[in-house]
């Protein structure tokens, strides 16, 4: 494939071939897509957050934790997002980060088990 294909059309166009790449696991290639989706229109969290989740889901964690962080300053109560960061975060190895945006998740989606990550 070459670049032209994941540039060509309108951005609704663009943003449903990413989808369509996403759900068929075809992590890079809908990063790719959404990563110049993400450049003319950065103020959007749904095409950030699927890019964030592409990057989670090829392993690709520091820039998923990129990704997250942004929709967080953009949206700082997105509970998808919250989450995300934190599970992004213990991938790493990094717990005690992780620990605080996982409470945080589990308590704006009302989910009080025992299992926040404590």
């Amino acid at each position: 494939m070459n670049d032209t294909y994941y540039e060509f059309g309108t951005a609704a166009d663009r943003w449903d071939r990413a989808r369509m790449f996403f759900e068929a696991k075809e992590y890079l290639t809908a990063a790719r897509i959404l990563g110049g989706l993400v450049e003319e229109a950065p103020e959007q969290v749904a095409p950030r957050l699927l890019l964030a989740r592409a990057y989670y889901h090829s392993a690709r964690l520091g820039k998923a934790e990129t990704e997250l962080r942004a929709v967080l300053e953009r949206d700082p109560v997105e509970h998808y997002a919250r989450l995300m960061l934190g599970r992004t975060l213990e991938r790493q190895g990094r717990q005690e980060e992780a620990t605080p945006h996982l409470r945080m998740a589990a308590a704006m989606s009302g989910d009080f088990g025992e299992d926040m990550g404590s």
